[in-house]
């Protein structure tokens, strides 16, 4: 049975497969160290939804929503939303909201405040604002509070993953990331695997394969981002040190 006993935010415990479904949110990337990323008009964030199912050892156990919009304030909202699903939410009613608030700053993506709140057997709850002003990140997960320098193009751990899908579209090379985690600030390295063609319940599609791991960490996150999509990741395979794995594959996806 999957056990949450290691989630995001620096936090520790046991390896298990649900671990990798409180890691389902935090696919890769980010920006930092890189040349200032070409967003090209009006057309670009785009407004789209992406609906995907996430499956262990073959059986599916849960389902992810991820929404961007643009507010009326001009700024824009990233959101995602994943929970148990099926004869696994008989026995585990998981939940993981995330929300990154952001806007663009000389060509480049930068967070305004990132939210994080898991419920079910263990709740967490982590909040990070971003003040450009005076450059600092204050990083409260369940009430305790850590306070960083915001480093130039330092972004949150949702908003890394569509500077991702940026950079690819602007023809980047170079996808080194710098991340707000943990109460930390963190390099992301992502390494191009080549071409792949992947099945998804929306047909086959030709996609770009990536890697990613930390220094140091046996958890290995391998991405399929297809070009169809503006290179939106249509399956991600989360590797936990013990070997087991969550498949996160698209179903649907709209705006894109």
């Amino acid at each position: 049975m999957l056990s949450l006993g290691r989630c995001y935010h620096g936090t520790s415990g046991r390896t298990a497969a649900t671990a990798l479904l409180a890691m389902a949110m935090a696919w890769t990337a980010a920006a930092a160290d890189m040349p200032a990323t070409p967003l090209y008009g009006p057309s670009w964030p785009p407004q789209f939804t992406a609906e995907y199912n996430l499956y262990n050892r073959g059986v599916k156990v849960a389902e992810m929503r991820r929404v961007m919009e643009t507010g009326a304030d001009g700024n824009h909202v990233f959101r995602s939303s994943t929970h148990t699903t099926g004869l696994f939410s008989l026995v585990r009613k998981d939940k993981i909201e995330e929300e990154s608030r952001w806007n663009v700053a000389d060509g480049i993506l930068r967070s305004l405040a990132y939210t994080y709140t898991r419920s079910g057997k263990k709740n967490r709850n982590v909040a990070v604002r971003f003040d450009w002003d005076t450059r600092r990140i204050t990083d409260n997960i369940n009430g305790e509070s850590w306070r960083m320098p915001a480093v130039p193009q330092v972004v949150d751990k949702l908003l890394y993953q569509f500077a991702l899908m940026t950079d690819l579209r602007a023809g980047g090379k170079d996808l080194k990331y710098t991340v707000a985690d943990g109460g930390k600030i963190k390099i992301y390295e992502i390494e191009p695997l080549g071409e792949e063609s992947i099945k998804t319940p929306m047909g086959q599609f030709q996609s770009m394969k990536f890697r990613h791991q930390k220094l140091g960490d046996d958890r290995i996150t391998t991405l399929w981002c297809a070009p169809r999509f503006q290179y939106l990741p249509v399956q991600v395979e989360y590797q936990e040190k013990d070997g087991s794995k969550i498949l996160v594959v698209l179903r649907s996806v709209t705006g894109l």
